[in-house]
């Protein structure tokens, strides 16, 4: 409408002049309801004309979207493990640092699990002071064993010695000899006994502990998962838990953390698709959103989305037609505010409309320019201002078609 209006007073408004000055035709009589279309044709042609193509610039050079929304993250509030709430630390809207536990599952079984880890850590302690008396107790044995070899040998050789005098019988001298190889394997047996403990002492006994403490480990961090904390500092939201309650990591989530960051900052259009070659990073854009009527927010395009999310295939066990992909998406446009803390009062989640403006002041900067493109980018720049106006009649509307027209 605003389009129709300015392109009339450069067409059918001079047309008219034209026809009530110069020709003498007056507004009732020669020009009438059924006489005006013959009268003023030319004006009002020029004026459709006009009007479509006005239009058509605006909305290509200086595209406009109601798509823009102030996207927020959420963080699903869930335990690691299935069990039943014993214990709730928080409240609903209640804000929350990171780390700040939130509730409690039942952790009687996780318990347990770390007491009888720690009982068995104890247990192979006190078995390894066990070992070390046995390995005291092996010194001793082979001693023993080494003196009673000691003595067997010492009276073969005397017995030996007799021998060979006829003072004794052979058959005393091969007992001492087989009473000699007695003693020697049990001397081997004393010693492999020592050898064994200190294998047990060295080796075996320091690996069961270090399997029973990463048994331990391990019950703690299942009784750690029983104690559910915030992710990240936040509010919670849709938080209902009450003890008694049976959470399930894949059924029943908690609640929702909301990130105290989280929407603020950046805004994230979806223009046209035909608007791609157009929309550019560091184009100026403007913004009013319904959470904060009567205001214009001066933006800046920080990033486009290179592809269309309209388009995206996942692989799954059906063919995809592509028919199911023809819906046109829109061109994701990511827009920070041009000045410091611009955003702050906008609440996360709003719905707002854009605008984004082309700029040429590089290209009309060109001392090679044309004199038909430099024309043409002025006007360009020019119209980028209907724009401008077109916006701040919606922040003025806004609030009253939400209020009155819809009833919200």
């Amino acid at each position: 409408m605003f389009e129709l209006m300015l392109c009339s007073l450069l067409t059918i408004f001079p047309d008219y002049l034209y026809r009530r000055y110069v020709q003498k035709k007056r507004i009732g009589y020669e020009i009438n309801l059924y006489t005006m279309w013959y009268e003023l044709r030319w004006g009002i042609s020029a004026c459709l004309m006009l009007t479509i193509s006005l239009i058509t610039l605006i909305f290509y050079f200086h595209p406009s979207t109601k798509s823009v929304t102030a996207v927020f993250r959420t963080v699903t509030i869930l335990p690691e493990t299935v069990g039943r709430v014993d214990e709730v630390y928080v409240g609903l809207n209640q804000k929350v640092e990171a780390g700040a536990p939130l509730f409690r599952l039942d952790d009687a079984q996780q318990k347990a699990a770390v007491e009888t880890a720690r009982r068995q850590i104890a247990e192979l302690d006190a078995e390894a002071k066990v070992a070390q008396t046995e390995l005291a107790a092996a010194d001793g044995q082979i001693q023993e064993a080494q003196g009673a070899l000691q003595v067997a040998v010492d009276e073969y050789e005397m017995k030996a010695e007799l021998l060979t005098k006829d003072a004794v019988a052979r058959r005393e001298v091969d007992r001492l000899a087989n009473t000699i190889e007695s003693r020697k394997g049990t001397l081997s047996a004393a010693i492999s006994k020592k050898d064994t403990l200190q294998a047990k002492i060295t080796g075996l006994l320091p690996a069961q502990r270090a399997s029973a403490e990463a048994a331990l480990t391990q019950a703690q961090v299942e009784l750690d998962k029983t104690l559910v904390r915030a992710g990240v500092s936040g509010t919670v939201q849709q938080f209902t838990l009450r003890p008694g309650d049976v959470v399930n990591t894949m059924i029943r989530p908690a609640g929702i953390l909301v990130p105290t960051a989280a929407g603020r900052g950046t805004l994230i259009a979806g223009f046209g698709q035909i608007e791609a070659q157009v929309i550019k990073r560091g184009m100026i854009a403007e913004a009013t959103c319904i959470g904060k009527p009567f205001t214009v927010i001066p933006l800046v395009v920080t990033e486009v989305q290179d592809v269309i999310a309209a388009g995206q295939l996942r692989p799954t066990d059906q063919l995809i037609d592509v028919q199911q992909l023809a819906q046109p998406g829109t061109l994701t446009v990511f827009l920070q505010p041009l000045f410091e803390n611009g955003l702050d009062d906008i609440p996360p989640g709003s719905s707002c409309i854009a605008n984004a403006y082309t700029n040429n002041h590089d290209a009309l900067a060109d001392k090679n320019i044309g004199t038909l493109q430099w024309v043409f980018l002025h006007v360009v720049d020019t119209v980028g201002l209907v724009h401008a106006m077109i916006l701040r009649m919606q922040a003025m509307l806004l609030p009253v078609q939400t209020l009155v027209f819809t009833g919200h």
